[in-house]
Order: structure tokens, then C-alpha cells, then sequence
């Protein structure tokens, strides 16, 4: 059975579909201008429509849609601008813009900044209670850190879509040594802290009580210095009231306990089988009570003024280490090795006196023994480069070994013998021998004492004195200090001799090379030699004269006859010069003038003038 369609009511008829065109490079374009309905031929009789009727086209619904299209995409290409990078967009530091960089981008980028700046070196400006003083960077351990700084950068919350957001840097400072650097700064009258102490006169303790007076807030003045620093700003630092952290009570009390106490009675120290006492003397010169910057008082033993007050008794139960040294075997030098030393542990045995001081008698404690090794190990000798001959020099006298002048210039000769003078040091005659006197085993031998011949401890030293400057002369040391005599003696070379006198006259030399000298002294009952050995740096060294001029004659002199009378026979003066040249790798690299004017050696007769 056919069906026949319905017809359409005249007041609704359907509008026809109307295709909308498209345009090259958009997915839809809409016509620019309105949209009229084509003419349709109705449909023919007995055929049937089933497309179904197209709604109206509504434009202004399409506008809207495209426009939130359009926002979408723009609010996702923002958001993915915004949140590019390990920083989010918009942070800085110090200025310099970290926003939207990778975390690697922005250290390196911060790292940049501050070395820029020099920032290491700067120092800090401090209005310190109202004087502007500046402390370098270093003496507090002042530093960025670039680190931290960036990880607080990366968590400073959300992109700055609207101006820059400036993050504080990290910065790291030492707060004690802040502290110490701006004190030293502050006048000290502004800082009436009185501190507290306790000292011993004898053996009796006497306290100092502390009195309160201003001070610094460590705390405060090191997050003032870590907001002013970075920016080359100026931090604010004022004084504070601070009560010194010991007060009077406590000053008596470390008394009444420890202080009183700790030298009513010795000590006995036991190490291994051996035992020593400390005094109540020595105690006291050990024990110390120290107050720190903030008046806390608390007691220490100082193990060097302990030791250097019981010397005596710390070296029953210590031995000292033996530098290693340079000996001559079979004409050459021979390393000889180091011994080390023993010393009592003062850091071990000042807890434990600490612990017993307060105790009554009688008290003992236990220390132990620790290598303390030589100064001078062989590895450092042979790096010295000892190995040679550079110079020797011999003086004869007379009188023979017995005499008390020859036996002075043994003496003096064992004493320098097997001397190491390291590359730029200076040798000292007298500092190396100390004071010649009895005790050493000098004697009573002929000295110059105000233009006089008279006996001295230690007459013959100079002869000593005159080979050992001679040795450095010609070795090509530098000549520091020296003074020839005022009279000739022909057993030296003119000019270049030297005297001594203890402590006022002195020979000193400096070895300017790169090698080590060794001092080796000998001699017989007739002679003295000194020579010196290292390693050869100069071709050679000479000594070219001048003539004698301004030849005086000498006078004759009566002296008293006594024990202080010595009779000579004279000898002329005169003033002449002496070059040493120094030739080194074929040619003159220095010539050195000396001159000496030699005062007359009067003829000396002990007695009276005779009577014209």
C-alpha cells in the first residue's frame, strides 16, 4: 500500500538546506553577506522527500563558539609560556632575570652575575652604633650561594605575569668571626664589658670581678650584613646592654673550688715505670682561667707555661729529637737520619690535672708519651744538595794546643761544627754560640778592650771568627754584618778578618743560594780551618788588593804594670781596599768593594816612662 505524504501546513512550510561554502585554509567560512533562499520547485505528485528539514542557521551562535575557541588556545600557549623552564617566568635575583631558565641555565646564569661583581672581594659597609666601618668579605667567610638561591627561585611560587619578582639570595657568613671582626672595630670604651679573671701571685689566687657593659647581637648583626651585602648596601649594627655571662658568685666559687685548692699540695705525674712532681708553683703557672667575649670565665691548664715551669722535671721521664745532619765519611758528605724525640701529652695531661686539682693530698695522675719528630728529617737534608767542597780557609796561631787562646778557638771551632745554614737563612756567630764564657769552657786569653790589650773570657775567638767569615767570603755569601780590628795581626789577610764581641759585635752571613751550606770545622795544636760544603754556583772567588796608603807609625805607650798589662810590639796602620770578584758561567757577575783603616797597634810597655 502506498502512503502518500502529508502536506505541509502553509504557515510552516519547511525552508530548504542551503550549503555554506568553504574557503582554502579555513574549515569554515561563513558568506559576508545575507543569506537568501533559493527558489524550490515544489515537489512532483507521487514523490517522496525523506531528507529531513534543516534547522535555521543561527550566526551569531558560530561567532561565539569561535571566539572561546580562540581564548582557549591563547590561555594554553600563555600558561605554557608562562611555566617554561625549572624557574617560573618573571623571578630575579639581584637584577638579574632566572625566569623560564632550566635549573643548570640559571646557576650558571647567577654564577655569572657574581663573579661580574666580584662579590668574593667585596666588602661589606657596616654602620656600626653610628660609624660606618667595611670588613672584607673573606674575614667572615662571606659568600652567595648560588645553589640555595636558585632552589629558592624555583619555589617562589607561581610565573610574575605582570612585572618582576625579585627572590632574596642565600647568604652564608660566619657569625662568630663577624662577631670578633666587628668588635675589633667598635672603640673598646663603648664595649665596658669588664671581663672576670682569676691570677696567682705566688701561690695565692686573686679574683677580678666583671661589671656589665654593651655588647653585639651576633644574630641580628649577621641578618643585617646578609640583606645589606649582596646589593653593596650598608648593614646596621647597634651596641646592645649585655651583663657579662659570669657574675661574682660564680668568680668565688671557681675560688673556694678549684682555684684555692689546686695548689695546696704537688701532684705526682706517673709515665710508663717513671714519675715526676708538679709544685704548687708550677700548678699555678699552669692553671689559667680565661674569659671569653661574652665574661664566662672557665679554667684551662696552658700546657707550654706548665712545662716551661717544671722543665726540670718533665725532662726525667721526656728526650729530645736529633735533627738529622750531614757528617763527612771518607772525604764526603754522609746523610746521617733523624732520631725522633719522646714528650709528655699535655693536651691528655691537663684534663686529667683538671680533674684532680680540686682533690686534697695526696694526688697523682697518669700521662703518656708522644713522638714529637725533628725539625730537620733526612729527606730534607738531601734536598739540601750538600755534596761538595765550595770553599775552605786556614788561619795558623801559636802557643801551641795547651795555651788558654787555642784552647778558646777549639772551643769555639766544636761549637760551629757540623752548623747547616738552610738556603735563605742568615747565620749568627753569637746567636749560634750564646754567650762565650766560663761555663762553656772558654778562658782568660788576650782581647782589645778600648784600644788595650788585656785578658777576656774567650780571647782566640776571633781568630775563629776571621777563618769562619773568610769560608762564607769565599763560598760567595752574602756578608751581613761584620767589623775587622781595629789593629793588624799578620796571621790574617788585610781587610777581609773580622772580630767579635759578645753581645755587641757579631758575624753574621747570609746563604743566598738555592742549596744548603754545612760548616765543618777542624784543627790542630797550630791551626784552625773552616770548610764549607753544598753544591757549586760560581766559577770562582777572588780577592784583588789595592796598595797600602796612609801608613802610620805606631807610638809607644807605659802602662801600669799588673795582671791587665800586656806588652806588644807594635805595628803600623794603614787604609787599603779589597775587591772580591765573582765569576760565574765564564764572566764577572760582581765585584765587591771592602775597605778597612787600621789604627796603629801602639808599642806597649808595662812600667813607667823613663825620665828624660
Amino acid at each position: 500500500m502506498t502512503s502518500t505524504p502529508e502536506a505541509p501546513d502553509a504557515t510552516t512550510a519547511a525552508e530548504p538546506t542551503v550549503p555554506l561554502p568553504r574557503s582554502a585554509g579555513s574549515p569554515l567560512a561563513l558568506p559576508s553577506g545575507p543569506v537568501a533562499a533559493p527558489r524550490v520547485s515544489p515537489a512532483a505528485p507521487g514523490v517522496s522527500v525523506d531528507a529531513p528539514a534543516a534547522p535555521p542557521f543561527d550566526r551569531r551562535r558560530l561567532i561565539a563558539v569561535a571566539t572561546v575557541a580562540a581564548i582557549v588556545v591563547a590561555g594554553a600557549a600563555a600558561t605554557a609560556w608562562a611555566y617554561t623552564g625549572d624557574v617560573p617566568r618573571g623571578v630575579q635575583v639581584l637584577g638579574v632575570d632566572l625566569g623560564g631558565k632550566s635549573r643548570t641555565d640559571a646557576e650558571r646564569t647567577l654564577t655569572e652575575a657574581v663573579a661580574a661583581r666580584n662579590l668574593a672581594t667585596q666588602e661589606v659597609r657596616v654602620d656600626l652604633d653610628g660609624k660606618t666601618v667595611t670588613v672584607p668579605a673573606a674575614d667572615v667567610a662571606l659568600s652567595l650561594d648560588v645553589d640555595r638561591t636558585v632552589g629558592e627561585a624555583m619555589r617562589s611560587g607561581g610565573p610574575s605575569l605582570f612585572g618582576p619578582r625579585e627572590v632574596t639570595p642565600v647568604v652564608d657568613l660566619d657569625e662568630a668571626k663577624l662577631e670578633a671582626a666587628l668588635r675589633k672595630r667598635v672603640d673598646p670604651e663603648k664595649l665596658s664589658l669588664k671581663k672576670p679573671a682569676i691570677t696567682y701571685s705566688g701561690t695565692t689566687p686573686k679574683p677580678t670581678y666583671p661589671a656589665a657593659g654593651n655588647g653585639i647581637d651576633a644574630a641580628a648583626a649577621a641578618t643585617a650584613v646578609r640583606a645589606a651585602w649582596p646589593g653593596g648596601g650598608t648593614a646596621r649594627v647597634d651596641l646592645v646592654p649585655r651583663p657579662a655571662a659570669s657574675t661574682k658568685e660564680d668568680v668565688d666559687a671557681l675560688v673556694a673550688d678549684l682555684a684555692r685548692p689546686a695548689v695546696a699540695a704537688p701532684v705526682t705525674v706517673r709515665v710508663g715505670g717513671k714519675s715526676f712532681s708538679l709544685s704548687p708553683r708550677a700548678i699555678a703557672k699552669g692553671l689559667v682561667f680565661r674569659a671569653d667575649d661574652t665574661g664566662r670565665l672557665s679554667p684551662a691548664v696552658d700546657g707550654a707555661k706548665l712545662r716551661a715551669a717544671a722543665a726540670a722535671e718533665f725532662a726525667k721521664v721526656e728526650t729530645e729529637p736529633v735533627d738529622a745532619k750531614v757528617t763527612l765519611s771518607g772525604g764526603k758528605p754522609v746523610v746521617v737520619a733523624a732520631k725522633p724525640g719522646d714528650r709528655v701529652d699535655l693536651t691528655t695531661l691537663g684534663s686529667s690535672l683538671l680533674a684532680v686539682l680540686r682533690n686534697p693530698a695526696p694526688r697523682e695522675v697518669t700521662a703518656s708519651l708522644t713522638e714529637k719528630p725533628a725539625d730537620l728529617t733526612a729527606a730534607d737534608v738531601a734536598r739540601l744538595g750538600i755534596k761538595e767542597k765550595v770553599s775552605s780557609f786556614t788561619t795558623k796561631f801559636t802557643g801551641g794546643a795547651s795555651s788558654p787562646r787555642s784552647q778558646n778557638i777549639m772551643t769555639i771551632a766544636r761549637e760551629v761544627d757540623g752548623a747547616i745554614v738552610k738556603p735563605g737563612q742568615t747565620f749568627s756567630l753569637n746567636k749560634h754560640t750564646g754567650e762565650r764564657s766560663y761555663a762553656q769552657g772558654y778562658q782568660d786569653a788576650p782581647v782589645i778592650v778600648g784600644g788595650k790589650l788585656e785578658p777576656g773570657v774567650g780571647g782566640g775567638a776571633s781568630q775563629f771568627t776571621t777563618t769562619l767569615f773568610n769560608a762564607a767570603y769565599y763560598a760567595g755569601l752574602q756578608d751581613v754584618e761584620h767589623k775587622p780590628h781595629s789593629f793588624y795581626f799578620d796571621r790574617y789577610p788585610a781587610v777581609i778578618e773580622s772580630t767579635i764581641f759578645y753581645p755587641t759585635l757579631d758575624l753574621r752571613f747570609k746563604n743566598t743560594t738555592k742549596y744548603g751550606i754545612l760548616v765543618d770545622t777542624s784543627y790542630t795544636s797550630s791551626s784552625v780551618t773552616v770548610t764549607m760544603w753544598s753544591t757549586k754556583v760560581y766559577d770562582s772567588v777572588k780577592t784583588v788588593y789595592s796598595p797600602r796608603r796612609n801608613i802610620t807609625s805606631p807610638p809607644t805607650v807605659h802602662r801600669e804594670p799588673g795582671p791587665k798589662c800586656i806588652t806588644s810590639s807594635g805595628l803600623p796602620g794603614f787604609t787599603q781596599d779589597a775587591w772580591r770578584v765573582i765569576r760565574q758561567d765564564g764572566r764577572e757577575i760582581e765585584r765587591e768593594k771592602f775597605t778597612w783603616r787600621y789604627d796603629p797597634e801602639p808599642r806597649f810597655v808595662c812600667g813607667p816612662a823613663p825620665r828624660e
